[in-house]
Parts: C-alpha cells; sequence; structure tokens
C-alpha cells in the first residue's frame, strides 16, 4: 500500500513539474541558445551511488548533502540524527542522517544550478513522506515526493527544472533545496545532484 501511494504521490509531482516546465517552454525556446550554460556550475567529483539500482548516472553531492556537518537551515522539529544510510553511497560510510517530522523542512545552503543540474536524488527511511523543492529567490519550484518504506533506499529522480532557472536567470541561477516533511518521521540522506553534461 505504501509502495502504490509513493509510486502515485511521485507521479502526480512529476507530472506536474513537467507541466510547469512546459508552460515555461515557450520563455526559453525564445532565449538566445548561448544563454542556456551546459556547464557544469562548479567542480564537484562525480560518482555513480546509484549504480546498484540500475542507475548509471553520474551525480555529484549537494552541499552539506551527506549532513556529517551542520550546514542546513533546520526549522520545525528537523534534526541531525545518528546513523547513515548503509551503502556508503559518498564512498565511505557516514554517521548521520537527517530527520524530517511532519511540518519540519531542511533548507540547504545555496548552490550553482544551470542545464547541467536536472535531477535530484536521495535516500530515504523510515515511515512518512517528503516533498522536495528548489528554491529561487521567493521562486518555490516542486520537484517532487519521496515515501519512507521502512528501511534505507534510494528516492525516485526528481526533476530540477534547472534549465528553466538557467535561462532566465542569464545562464546560472543560485538556489537552495528545501526538503519538507509531510508525514510521519523520516529520515533521508546523501542528496545528489546529476549534471548529465558530464555524465
Amino acid at each position: 500500500m505504501i509502495h502504490s501511494a509513493g509510486r502515485l504521490i511521485t507521479t502526480v509531482s512529476v507530472a506536474c513539474t513537467l507541466g510547469a516546465t512546459a508552460a515555461l517552454a515557450p520563455i526559453v525556446s525564445d532565449a538566445q541558445a548561448n544563454v542556456v550554460n551546459l556547464k557544469t556550475c562548479h567542480p564537484s567529483a562525480l560518482s555513480q551511488p546509484f549504480a546498484p539500482w540500475l542507475d548509471p548516472a553520474k551525480y555529484e553531492l549537494a552541499p552539506g548533502g551527506d549532513f556529517e556537518s551542520a550546514r542546513w537551515t533546520l526549522t520545525g522539529g528537523a534534526k541531525r540524527v545518528a546513523g547513515s544510510e548503509p551503502y556508503a553511497a559518498t564512498g565511505t560510510l557516514g554517521h548521520y542522517s537527517l530527520s524530517l517530522p511532519a511540518g519540519s523542512s531542511a533548507r540547504s545552503p545555496l548552490t550553482c544550478v544551470d542545464a547541467a543540474y536536472p535531477s535530484i536524488r536521495f535516500f530515504i527511511a523510515g515511515k512518512g513522506s517528503v516533498a522536495v523543492n528548489v528554491v529561487d529567490g521567493s521562486s518555490v519550484i516542486p520537484a517532487g515526493v519521496a515515501v519512507a518504506g521502512g528501511k534505507w533506499w534510494p528516492s525516485p529522480v526528481m526533476l530540477t527544472s534547472s534549465a528553466v532557472l538557467g535561462t532566465l536567470s542569464g545562464g546560472t541561477a543560485q538556489v537552495s533545496l528545501t526538503f519538507t516533511g509531510l508525514s510521519g518521521s523520516p529520515r533521508i540522506d546523501d542528496v545528489f545532484v546529476d549534471p548529465w553534461s558530464r555524465g
């Protein structure tokens, strides 16, 4: 039942994101081609953390996305807790993850996005669900919803609409990722973005 609900929520979330992107497509298509930046914003190390789950894409860790240090802004009961996803997706086994009880939220440090950062993926465990958004100034763009099913497992791939944000901001945009607890008390860990132009 949880997995069916999760698939439905994820499908609806991705469809909404794709719809929002399609609505903005005329703006993007009218922009000059050299405005869409296909180079990544920073030279972070790439890895294939989701390869065991048949996802060969190369990702980079979001700023502070392993929660081994307190870099994210936490509100409403969100907190770093002991225990990490067990797959050592960052290359080493971590010591912390992030608890997001219903009503709480966590916001990443600002990071650069452009057309080279189309998706987000992370690990989730426990019971409940989280909403993921990309925040660009006063604009909040939904990326998707992930439902925890007990043990640690990769989230669905979530779209960032980074090509739209980058184009509307002259090539790149400084954004934050926000995670909001919708129900239960799920935990997240190792938040990655996919810079496909280097994959």
